[in-house]
């Protein structure tokens, strides 16, 4: 019988996999991308072979630390234009398929389709990839994104993964929360200073109860989730950056004040650059800091008014540079336009372009924060289906996809408005590092893509 599903497709080690292919001679040994590929120099590591992830070595690493835990690596410098155009050559193939195409970055998108056989569908797009590019590529197979996403953890590399609601606690149960997409390591411990150590735990949970714990979005959105719940839909509409910055990680820590004020204002003006570019007004500007050895602070201002006025934006990341105590050596700076408003209300954060070529650094690839929320003169507008029964009585209105694919059994009430409402729910954002393709990651595909449709085998 065809049914809706969702597919999460993930490149298996993605950049170092690029960069094999070009040095095939280096197969089977650890492998690690990053900076300029001198591990003596500040950088972080951009990916890293298996090989290499075998001795602790992961992504936004320092590379002097990664260059201790695996002293045998073969380090290379980050090729960005390569991994683009490999990016854009997968993402193609995947919009040539009969689904809707949600990309997610490099080396990630969401596919819907409806099919009678969703792992022959899986297996078709792994070999079409393959054939095409020769990368691999793991795929989760569900009934939402969620289920998606944690299944294609449980199928690398280059293999496939179901999870559904009636396999999610079954598989899910025993994890820890953080094994949840969006749950952090801080939430998991204050999760477990409530007695709360696994994800079965989590799921039987009173949200009443985590509502007071963690706000009346959080909390029961954990609980929602826990049960593998997720009714966002995959989505085709085009990404619209929330800010736009610049960021430097200095060879050497910057000890003068001045120097620092001096860096910041460069930086503002060429943050400004990107807003101009644009056409959106920014409405408020983050300045951050990391000190030597490596702590991060941020502060930020809201401007007067929404400008794209490159002496405003100035003004602004000097007067948050004005809140820092601290004036330690400085060893990153980095300056962030956020804008005034979004075309749909919702969004991710764009990517940080490093200036001047020197390493960037990562931000991570795990979603974090929470749904965003939008808000009507004023007021929040709680999403969840819990919150609006808990403090409305009223279950939120059911959605085509919530129809589609049912509720998970015991689980809340099911729906939300549709796709495209202001009040539609969206998951939490996912902030990448600037080795995502600007414009591309972490974004969506573009309108072009074809209508859902039953696509039947692949084959």
């Amino acid at each position: 019988m065809v049914a809706a599903w969702v597919l999460h497709v993930d490149l298996d080690q993605f950049i170092a996999a690029v960069e094999l292919l070009r040095r095939p001679e280096l197969r089977g040994r650890p492998v690690i991308v990053g900076g300029d590929g001198d591990p003596a120099k500040r950088g972080v590591v951009a990916t890293a072979s298996y090989e290499a992830r075998a001795f602790g070595v992961r992504s936004g690493m320092p590379l002097r630390t990664a260059a201790r835990r695996c002293p045998g690596a073969v380090f290379l410098p980050v090729d960005r234009a390569a991994y683009e155009a490999a990016s854009r050559h997968v993402m193609a193939i995947l919009r040539a398929l009969p689904a809707v195409v949600e990309v997610m970055g490099w080396d990630e998108a969401f596919l819907a389709v409806d099919t009678d056989d969703p792992e022959a569908f899986a297996r078709a797009v792994q070999a079409k990839v393959r054939a095409a590019t020769g990368l691999e590529c793991s795929v989760g197979i569900g009934r939402n994104k969620l289920q998606a996403k944690m299944a294609t953890g449980l199928g690398k590399p280059a293999g496939t993964f179901t999870l559904t609601d009636r396999t999610w606690l079954e598989v899910m149960g025993s994890r820890p929360p953080d094994a949840l997409w969006g749950v952090g390591a801080k939430t998991a411990r204050r999760l477990a200073g409530l007695g709360i150590t696994t994800v079965a735990g989590l799921a039987a949970a009173d949200h009443r109860e985590l509502a007071g714990r963690f706000g009346p979005v959080t909390g029961p959105w954990l609980v929602q989730v826990a049960r593998g719940i997720d009714l966002s839909p995959v989505s085709a509409e085009p990404w619209v950056p929330r800010s736009r910055g610049r960021e430097v990680t200095y060879q050497e820590d910057l000890a003068d004040w001045n120097r620092v004020r001096q860096e910041v204002a460069r930086l503002a003006r060429l943050a400004a650059r990107e807003v101009a570019r644009d056409g959106r007004p920014a409405a408020r500007v983050v300045v951050k800091v990391r000190y030597a050895p490596f702590v991060t602070v941020t502060h930020g201002r809201a401007l007067p008014a929404p400008s794209r006025d490159p002496d405003a934006i100035e003004a602004a990341a000097l007067s948050a540079l004005a809140g820092f105590d601290r004036r330690g050596p400085v060893r990153l700076l980095g300056v962030r336009a956020e804008f005034a408003g979004r075309a749909d209300g919702a969004g991710r954060d764009g990517p940080t372009v490093p200036a001047s070529g020197l390493e960037p650094e990562l931000t991570g690839s795990k979603p974090v924060g929470l749904p965003i929320t939008p808000r009507r003169n004023g007021t929040p507008v709680c999403q969840d289906p819990w919150w609006r029964l808990h403090h409305t009585g009223r279950p939120a209105a059911r959605s085509p996809a919530a129809r589609r694919l049912g509720a998970a059994a015991g689980g809340p009430p099911a729906g939300g408005p549709p796709a495209g409402h202001p009040d539609r729910p969206r998951r939490p954002g996912v902030r990448r590092g600037p080795y995502c393709a600007k414009g591309t990651s972490p974004g969506r595909g573009n309108m072009s893509d074809p209508p859902l449709r039953p696509a039947g085998n692949l084959r």
